[in-house]
């Protein structure tokens, strides 16, 4: 396959302006969520055989995830892509101004393997709804579910628009070093700056959704049972290999007890007596990231979990109590089912310990405390926060998705993934009428002063 030439075919067809047509883009949107209704049970079946998925939670994180963000963006979308009056000065009267959303041309879509599915196709509605081609590339890792994309996709969508492209290293190394006119990148930070540096040379834009370790604060005041259930949940979904989830626990130490046992709890509520017999709970991508993740575990101590079975991809949820703070466990996202929990003395003990690491693609805070909130909300930097809850603002389509910093660069979801993935055309329109004499030459005086009043 001559990726060069896929590219080109795709300029030729993007220059012709099917593309920029909205009756097109929206074709393409409800074949997207046509398609992955139509095959439901192949996709659900792939994502299992991938990483062990749950039925129900590859439906709300993957299948519903892309079908709901397919109907917002075609309810929104005329009104997304309107040119957008803006106000024009005197010196320029007579005339208008306004913001013309336009497409850029052909975007290289590098997906993730941790959501294979929502992690190409999300982009990809931005992407069409913009009114651009796309190369998508899915992650080789998840393989089931990245055969079931290159064979679905071609049957639904516009071939001269999409096209798909399988492979591992060598064929994101050919794909990156195209000339396209946009990038979008998810996964782990060292990846993104290769993705960085190629797409330097030619000057390419680049949406990288990365991660980093999302921190969640914890205080006395907080319902103990709400935040264990939804912490549970929120970590161990997928295994914990969910780029929001809460990577690490900031309380204090007299908290600990408690919130272990809450834990503990939910998560026999959730997973049984033997997490490793449930249905409801995934399997680690494969066996080399669970050795990753088991080396982890000498860091501290276990206080709930740590069973694990290399051969099965399977970890036991397990909480680490004052783990070493230059180990792994600390240093690296954990992307897996391990939760330190760090002691602090207050609540500036916590958010200086944040502020002292890289920006967080998230960070949630339990509290009641509406001071210790709005501290939190206006001093941590991250892409997005949650209070009183996790990763639950991903639910929300109107909400930008992101990282800031070292997490992330570029943003997608709603309104924000259609203006990510358009340039936004400042236009001025002007009649044939007089022009005011004091915008020229010769300058004088009484020009410079007029103009001064006027500004």
């Amino acid at each position: 396959m001559n990726y060069q030439d896929i590219l080109d075919q795709q300029r030729r067809y993007f220059h012709s302006n099917v593309t920029r047509d909205l009756n097109w883009r929206t074709t393409q949107l409800q074949q997207i969520k046509a398609m992955v209704i139509n095959h439901e049970a192949e996709i659900l079946h792939a994502l299992e055989k991938d990483l062990g998925k749950p039925e129900q939670e590859s439906w709300i994180t993957e299948v519903s995830y892309v079908t709901g963000d397919v109907d917002h963006t075609i309810k929104h979308l005329k009104k997304w892509a309107k040119p957008r009056k803006v106000k024009t000065p005197v010196v320029a009267q007579p005339g208008s101004s306004y913001i013309v959303p336009e497409p850029v041309g052909s975007v290289l879509i590098m997906g993730a393997w941790n959501y294979p599915l929502q992690l190409v196709l999300a982009p990809l509605v931005a992407v069409i709804a913009a009114g651009n081609c796309a190369i998508i590339k899915p992650s080789e890792m998840a393989e089931n579910t990245s055969r079931l994309l290159a064979t679905i996709i071609p049957l639904y969508l516009d071939k001269q628009a999409v096209t798909v492209v399988e492979g591992g290293i060598e064929e994101s190394t050919q794909l990156l070093d195209l000339n396209f006119d946009h990038i979008m990148y998810t996964g782990n930070g060292n990846v993104g700056r290769i993705v960085m540096c190629a797409a330097a040379k030619h000057l390419t834009p680049v949406t990288l959704e990365l991660g980093g370790k999302s921190p969640v604060y914890i205080d006395q005041s907080a319902n103990m049972k709400i935040t264990a259930q939804r912490l549970a949940w929120g970590k161990w979904m997928n295994a914990g290999q969910t780029c929001i989830a809460p990577d690490y626990i900031l309380t204090h130490k007299y908290m600990v007890k408690p919130l272990v046992d809450a834990l503990t709890k939910e998560l026999k509520a959730m997973y049984g007596d033997n997490p490793q017999l449930s249905k409801s709970y995934g399997r680690i991508i494969n066996p080399r990231h669970t050795e990753r993740l088991t080396s982890y575990l000498d860091s501290g101590e276990i206080v709930l979990g740590g069973n694990y079975s290399i051969e099965d991809c399977y970890i036991e949820p397990t909480v680490v109590v004052n783990p070493e703070l230059d180990s792994k466990l600390m240093t690296e996202e954990i992307f897996g089912p391990i939760l330190p929990i760090v002691c602090v003395e207050d609540f500036a003990s916590a958010k200086q310990f944040v502020l002292e690491r890289d920006k967080p693609l998230s960070a949630y805070i339990f509290t009641k405390d509406n001071e210790q909130k709005q501290q939190w909300q206006q001093e941590i930097s991250a892409g997005s926060q949650c209070i009183n809850d996790v990763v639950m603002f991903n639910a929300v389509p109107d909400l930008p998705f992101g990282g800031t910093g070292p997490s992330g660069i570029g943003q997608y979801s709603g309104k924000s993934g259609f203006e990510n993935f358009s340039h936004l055309k400042s236009v001025l329109k002007r009649p044939f009428m007089a022009d005011l004499p004091v915008r020229f030459a010769p300058y004088k005086d009484w020009k410079l002063n007029f103009l001064k009043k006027i500004r």
